[in-house]
C-alpha cells in the first residue's frame, strides 16, 4: 500500500513541476508562492474544522488532530525549511529550463543519505556510495549539458538556487523523519495531518507578511502578476501528492529512503512535460543525463533493501 501511495505521489508532483513552471511564466513569484500556500490552506481549513467541531472524521484518514504549542513550534520550523526551498526553488524554475531543474531536483535522495550519514549516524553500503558517485556524476554532465544553453553552473545563481532548495528539500525529509517517528524511537510522534495542515497555514501567513512588506511596495516596478489557472493546479496537485506521501510515512511497514527515491522518479514526468508542452532544448544530452540520474537512484534502492 505505502509503495503505491509513494508511485502515486511522484506522478502528482511530476504534474506539480509542470503546471509550477507554466504559472511561473512572465508573472511574479511571490505573489504566485503566496496564492499556493494560500489555496493549499483552504483545501485542508475543512478537516481541522471538522475534526475540531464534529465527530465525522473520527478514525478516517482525514482526521487532524489538536495540540497545543508544545507540538505546533515543530511545525513552525517545519515551514520554515520548507518555505525556504519553495522560495529558492520557484526563482530558480522561473528562470531555468524543467529539464535542467528536474534532474538536479532528482539528487535530494543522496542528499538524505549523506544527511543521515551525518545527523542520524548511518553507514553507506557499496551499492548507496555507487548511487551517491552516479548522481554526483550526472550532476557534473548536467552541467556540460547547460553550457550549450549558456547556463554556467558555477556562476549562475539561479543554479544556486535550485540547488539550495534541494539542499533544504532534503533537509526537510529527514525533518519528517524526525516528526513522524514515535517517541519511544526518538521522534516527536506528530499526527501527519494535523504536520500538513498546519504547515500550509503557517506558510500562508509567512507568505502574507512577504507580499505586504516586500512585493506590493515595489510591484509597479517590478515583474507584474498575472492570473492563470494553473496556479490553483499548482495547490491541488501538490496538496493530494503531499497527502499521499504523508500518509505512505505513517504506515508501520513504510521506509523514507525507499520513498524519498521514488517521489523523485517525478522528474519523469517533468521532463516529458518540458520537452512536449515548453519545448526545450538539448534533450538528449539531458535525457542521458537524466538516466544517469535513475541509474543511480535505482543503485540506492537496492543497498536499502
Amino acid at each position: 500500500m505505502w509503495l503505491i501511495l509513494a508511485f502515486m505521489s511522484a506522478a502528482l508532483l511530476g504534474c506539480y513541476d509542470s503546471l509550477k513552471k507554466h504559472a511561473l511564466k512572465g508573472n511574479a513569484v511571490i505573489p504566485v508562492l503566496f496564492l499556493n500556500t494560500l489555496f493549499s490552506s483552504l483545501i485542508f481549513l475543512p478537516f481541522i474544522v471538522l475534526s475540531g467541531t464534529t465527530t465525522l472524521l473520527d478514525d478516517s484518514v482525514f482526521h487532524t488532530a489538536s495540540g497545543g504549542w508544545e507540538m505546533h513550534k515543530y511545525i513552525v520550523l517545519k515551514a520554515v525549511i520548507v518555505l525556504s526551498s519553495w522560495i529558492l526553488g520557484y526563482f530558480g524554475m522561473k528562470h531555468l529550463p524543467l529539464t535542467i531543474v528536474g534532474p538536479i531536483n532528482a539528487t535530494r535522495p543522496v542528499m538524505v543519505l549523506v544527511g543521515a550519514l551525518l545527523f542520524f549516524g548511518e553507514r553507506l553500503n557499496l551499492w548507496q556510495w555507487i548511487g551517491v558517485l552516479l548522481a554526483v556524476a550526472s550532476f557534473l554532465l548536467l552541467s556540460r549539458s547547460g553550457k550549450k544553453e549558456g547556463i554556467d553552473f558555477k556562476h549562475d545563481h539561479w543554479i544556486y538556487m535550485i540547488v539550495g532548495a534541494a539542499i533544504m528539500g532534503a533537509v526537510s525529509g529527514l525533518y519528517d523523519k524526525y516528526l513522524m517517528a514515535p517517541v519511544e524511537n526518538g521522534g516527536v510522534g506528530l499526527d501527519r495531518m494535523m504536520v500538513q495542515s498546519w504547515y500550509n497555514i503557517y506558510q500562508c501567513v509567512m507568505m502574507g507578511i512577504m507580499v505586504w512588506l516586500l512585493w506590493w511596495p515595489t510591484h509597479e516596478k517590478t515583474t507584474p502578476f498575472h492570473w492563470t489557472w494553473s496556479i490553483v493546479g499548482v495547490s491541488v496537485f501538490l496538496s493530494t501528492a503531499d497527502f499521499m506521501y504523508f500518509y505512505s510515512l505513517s504506515l508501520p511497514e513504510a521506509m523514507i529512503s525507499i520513498i524519498s527515491m521514488i517521489r523523485r522518479g517525478s522528474v519523469i514526468v517533468s521532463f516529458m512535460f518540458g520537452a512536449m508542452f515548453f519545448h526545450e532544448k538539448n534533450l538528449k544530452a539531458k535525457a542521458f543525463d537524466l538516466a544517469l540520474v535513475l541509474l543511480g537512484m535505482l543503485f540506492l534502492y537496492v543497498g536499502s533493501k
